[in-house]
């Protein structure tokens, strides 16, 4: 019998506007930004396909054709490649062409993360499906959306990911109240509240950018009003959801405790940079001499 809560969809919002970023987004996606020697949208797009999910949409907005470039073929670009008989090149170039089956629909307007959740109504239809933000990068080391899908298709629950912050921070965050579960790490969700106040925050875990999701959230989602921002918040749906769990299902949380790097603004993006980069074999034993040398100097 199939699995009515089995995952084969992933669903990637990349409408943003990229503002912190200006004036290097000005004409170039900030999911395009690299990290090192791949863009952001990449590292994000390999999480989903190692997990199993090849069937994935972007919500993108004005702006994004690089973007969709990139996960196409460069026949000219491969034809020289291939010529020259740099293999190594060229098989990172297509490498990116191959991952996936990868669709795209436009939000329109910018009406937050649940309406573009919702944009994707279409595509996904009544499966259940994980969703990524662009900005969270997690190391491919750390196991954390297969354990997602694995705990949504054994309880029809929605899963969220969360991530201890320090209590100063939280309000840049949705936040969840919880309560413990026999499984380590594994959580119910009793309350959510986007960005609040660190004064009226019910815990110190924040929700960070992967959800595993049922169908009926797209319900929920039609019936939330503009909330925090006069945007659709993704998180007001999954509170609806977790006050009313006959309709979509409850909410479970994972607390995460790997490595994630947050690449939304300009000092955390340099941080992944470098910690991506001291974990590389071709260049992190340099690297990390120069980091090392460099800290003597300031």
């Amino acid at each position: 019998m199939t699995n009515p809560y089995k995952v084969t969809k992933a669903l990637i919002p990349v409408a943003g506007l990229g503002t912190r970023f200006l004036p290097a987004t000005k004409a170039m996606p900030k999911e395009m930004l690299p990290l090192i020697d791949k863009p952001v949208i990449q590292y994000v797009v390999e999480e989903a396909v190692d997990t199993g999910l090849t069937d994935i949409l972007m919500i993108t907005g004005r702006n994004k054709s690089s973007l969709e470039n990139h996960f196409d073929r460069v026949a000219e670009l491969e034809q020289t490649l291939k010529a020259k008989g740099d293999s190594e090149r060229l098989e990172q170039v297509q490498e990116s062409s191959d991952l996936a089956d990868i669709y795209y629909t436009r939000q329109g307007d910018p009406k937050g993360l649940g309406h573009a959740v919702l944009t994707g109504k279409q595509h996904i239809g009544e499966h259940s499906f994980a969703v990524l933000l662009g900005d969270d990068v997690i190391n491919a080391k750390d196991i954390l959306l297969s354990k997602m899908i694995e705990i949504h298709e054994a309880t029809g629950d929605n899963v969220i990911a969360l991530m201890e912050v320090d209590p100063a921070d939280i309000s840049l965050y949705g936040c969840a109240a919880v309560t413990a579960t026999d499984q380590e790490d594994v959580v119910i969700v009793t309350d959510l509240v986007e960005k609040p106040a660190a004064s009226e925050a019910p815990s110190n875990l924040a929700v960070i950018g992967r959800y595993v999701l049922r169908g009926e959230m797209f319900q929920l989602l039609e019936n939330t009003k503009p909330g925090r921002g006069g945007e659709i918040q993704l998180t007001d749906a999954l509170e609806a959801a977790v006050k009313n769990p006959e309709i979509a299902g409850g909410v479970r949380g994972i607390v995460f405790r790997g490595n994630r790097y947050d690449t939304g603004d300009k000092l955390n993006f340099i941080k992944a940079t470098i910690k991506l980069g001291v974990d590389r074999e071709d260049i992190g034993e340099d690297l990390r001499e120069f980091l090392r040398n460099f800290a003597k100097t300031i």
